[in-house]
C-alpha cells in the first residue's frame, strides 16, 4: 500500500522546496517547462491542484478503470472544473477548457505510449517541446471551437 503524502510533503516532493516557499513559482515553472516529456511536465505542473486531482479523481478511477483512462478523465474533470469557474466569472456557459485539456490528456497518453522523450537536449528545447504541446493542443481547440460556434 502506498504511503499518503500530505500537501506540504507533496509540493516539497514535486518543487524541491516547501510550500509557500519563495522560490516555490521559478521551481515549478523549470521543473515542468524542463521536464523530458510531456508527461513529465504535468507531473511538475501546478502541483497543489495535482494533489488534489491524484487523489480525489486519478486515484479512485485508476482502481476500477485502466491508467490511461484514468488519466484522459483526470484531464476532462480538471477542463470542467477551468470551464465551471470561468463559467461563473463571466456568467454564461463556457465550454473550451474542458476539451482542450482532453486534447492534452490525449497527447499526455499517446507520447507515452510511444516513448516519446527528449531529456538528451537542453532546458531551452525541453521547454520549447514542452511549450509546443500546449500551444499545438490550444490551437487545435480554438480552430475546432470556431468551426463549431
Amino acid at each position: 500500500m502506498k504511503s499518503k503524502l500530505s500537501l506540504a510533503q507533496y509540493v516539497k516532493k514535486r518543487n524541491g522546496v516547501p510550500l509557500g516557499a519563495s522560490d516555490s513559482m521559478k521551481n515549478m515553472l523549470s521543473r515542468s517547462f524542463g521536464a523530458s516529456s510531456f508527461p513529465v511536465f504535468w507531473h511538475y505542473w501546478n502541483p497543489i491542484w495535482g494533489y488534489y486531482l491524484s487523489r480525489n479523481v486519478m486515484r479512485p478511477v485508476a482502481n476500477f478503470l485502466p491508467i490511461s483512462l484514468a488519466t484522459f478523465i483526470t484531464f476532462l474533470v480538471s477542463g470542467a472544473l477551468h470551464d465551471i469557474a470561468v463559467s461563473i466569472i463571466k456568467w454564461k456557459a463556457i465550454l473550451f477548457f474542458t476539451p482542450w485539456f482532453g486534447l492534452m490528456g490525449l497527447m499526455v497518453i499517446g507520447s507515452k505510449r510511444v516513448g516519446i522523450s527528449y531529456g538528451h537536449v537542453s532546458w531551452p528545447v525541453r521547454a520549447l517541446i514542452n511549450a509546443s504541446f500546449i500551444f499545438i493542443s490550444l490551437g487545435i481547440t480554438y480552430f475546432l471551437e470556431t468551426l463549431y460556434a
